[in-house]
């Protein structure tokens, strides 16, 4: 098993962006990435030149595309072969999110709350989805400096809720990325877990992405583990009711030289937080110097856990990074 760190939401001259692969995958190499999902609007055309930039970057490029509509953006990745959008209303894009998944893809709501006609066309999300156990993930950072904005607020309470629900499903950032240009605002990314078992790359990233076994951050990298007299669970795995206990003790690691160069936070006062249906369940200062922390956690009503790593950046308390679910078994 290991984490690759992820851009999955790219654009290029396919489709509105202002970069060639070729540069994208050398903008992101040179950001620190490991790889990026191409997710040009309606058209997988950008991809053609794939295999050739992988092996001159050592990038890994994973398949995609960003279903472009007047009723919502979805983000699509690891597609085999171009899934048509357009037969997708208002009332039946669960039909559209099987079709992605019978193609070997996975999906995932952009940008819900970005805002929309007339300045964004369909940006806002307006699909009314009737089986939220179909939907993968929500890109709930979206753009530079995702922690901060209001759009991504509301994205991230609604993933929250859909957890309190009792769904399964994974949370995400993604840059939107248009155009090779400086910036020194605070870049996030989505850190997969990948199983090696079997399959290429892209199709370990998207079991990873599935399955819910990502973490997200602007910053330090947090890997959260449940540990029970049994067995450990990881992001994204689930407690059996057999393993339900009263307590769990929580072991966090956080990685303090992840993407090392790419930021700096000197004024952060990290704040580790456990966060749960219950309500926050524990916190800790963190520290750089610092690499494990460890928590006891209530079992009871217990249905969903993440870590959240808070801080002061640019003058702002904001979510510096935080952990996709590790879930448990309920009645």
């Amino acid at each position: 098993m290991r984490w690759m760190a992820c851009e999955l939401h790219t654009h290029t001259d396919h489709s509105d962006g202002r970069q060639s692969l070729l540069e994208l995958a050398q903008g992101a190499r040179a950001l620190g990435f490991d790889c990026v999902a191409l997710t040009d609007h309606n058209t997988m055309t950008g991809l053609k030149d794939k295999q050739a930039v992988e092996q001159e970057t050592g990038m890994t490029i994973i398949s995609g595309m960003e279903w472009t509509t007047f009723y919502g953006h979805m983000v699509t990745i690891g597609l085999s072969e171009f899934v048509d959008w357009r037969p997708a209303g208002p009332g039946d894009i669960d039909q559209g999110i099987k079709q992605v998944h019978a193609h070997g893809g996975i999906a995932g709501m952009a940008h819900p709350y970005r805002i929309g006609s007339p300045m964004c066309t369909g940006c806002f999300w307006e699909f009314d989805i009737q089986d939220w156990s179909q939907l993968d993930y929500i890109e709930v950072w979206s753009g530079t400096f995702p922690s901060i904005k209001t759009d991504n607020t509301r994205a991230f309470r609604l993933w929250t809720e859909r957890l309190n629900d009792g769904f399964h499903i994974a949370a995400t950032s993604g840059r939107d990325w248009h155009v090779q240009e400086q910036t020194d605002a605070p870049i996030a990314a989505t850190y997969l877990l990948l199983d090696e078992t079997e399959g290429s790359v892209t199709e370990q990233a998207v079991r990873a992405l599935a399955a819910g076994r990502a973490s997200v951050t602007m910053g330090p990298f947090v890997t959260m583990e449940l540990h029970t007299e049994l067995a450990v669970y990881g992001i994204g795995d689930c407690v059996p009711m057999k393993e339900r206990l009263e307590s769990y003790e929580a072991v966090l690691e956080i990685d303090f030289q992840a993407r090392e160069g790419m930021w700096t936070f000197p004024e952060a006062g990290y704040l580790i937080i456990i966060v749960s249906n219950l309500g926050i369940i524990g916190e800790q200062q963190a520290d750089s110097n610092q690499k494990e922390y460890r928590f006891e956690i209530p079992g009871d009503g217990l249905k969903w856990v993440r870590a959240e790593l808070k801080g002061t950046v640019r003058g702002l308390y904001t979510t510096i990074a935080f952990t996709n679910a590790i879930y448990a078994e309920f009645e």
